[in-house]
């Protein structure tokens, strides 16, 4: 990565890159480690913790011709931090420490303030949306069981069809913030189970594309949908 943003000999498309603008595919190639998980696709894991990898000494090589750190401060960083929230394992503590107080103690030395600080914005919004839900929920602002979020779902789905107008992303947006909620009271992580029916809705279209040949897109919603039943009756 030096060579490549030597600025002299370098690459002119790596030389030109900062953080903000690598950042998208640091982003992009989590998403492909994780599907490649999804997956099982041992070979396509490996090539793509690599791809992950090289975008963390990217950022590393940038943070070094800055003087702000560098690779090695990195892994250092990671290593203390995983030795200091395992002081029964590495510390000669006695029991085990509560993972979350320990990062909540981390969290009072940055200066962040409030259970909700310290939750990335760059988060997946359903990933983003139940973490916030869990903050708030160990300092005791949650419902005491699934039935609260349940309720809240019917009376959101109300407050979006009587919204007009810009206000009526906003209630989208309050509704499936109450899906997420849930999903968390009944062990379901959100962005998980949307990811897993997106790859199902994928397969099944597919599917239908398949039976349907090229007379597919001519084809009435009603044949579509007759289509789309014929695949999930079969288990598609």
């Amino acid at each position: 990565m030096a060579r490549l943003r030597d600025p002299n000999t370098g690459c002119e498309w790596d030389r030109a890159q900062t953080w903000a603008t690598i950042a998208p595919y640091t982003i992009e190639e989590a998403y492909e480690v994780a599907d490649a998980i999804a997956r099982s696709d041992v070979v396509d894991l490996k090539d793509e913790l690599g791809d992950l990898l090289l975008q963390i000494v990217f950022h590393s090589r940038i943070a070094e011709e800055s003087g702000a750190f560098a690779l090695d401060d990195v892994v250092t960083a990671i290593a203390d931090k995983m030795e200091r929230r395992h002081p029964h394992i590495f510390g000669g503590a006695p029991t085990t420490r509560d993972w979350e107080a320990i990062k909540a103690e981390e969290r009072s030395t940055k200066a962040q303030v409030g259970a909700l600080a310290g939750v990335a914005a760059g988060l997946p919004a359903l990933l983003r949306a139940e973490k916030l839900q869990k903050r708030a929920a160990r300092v005791g602002f949650d419902w005491p069981d699934p039935s609260g979020p349940r309720a809240k779902i019917d009376e959101e789905c109300v407050e979006v069809e009587n919204a007009e107008g810009e206000a009526v992303a906003e209630e989208i947006g309050d509704l499936l913030f109450a899906v997420v909620n849930w999903s968390r009271h009944l062990g379901v992580n959100a962005e998980a189970a949307l990811r897993a029916a997106n790859i199902k809705f994928e397969r099944r279209f597919a599917a239908m594309e398949e039976i349907g040949g090229k007379s597919f897109p001519a084809m009435d919603l009603a044949a579509k949908e007759a289509l789309w039943q014929a695949v999930k009756n079969r288990g598609g």
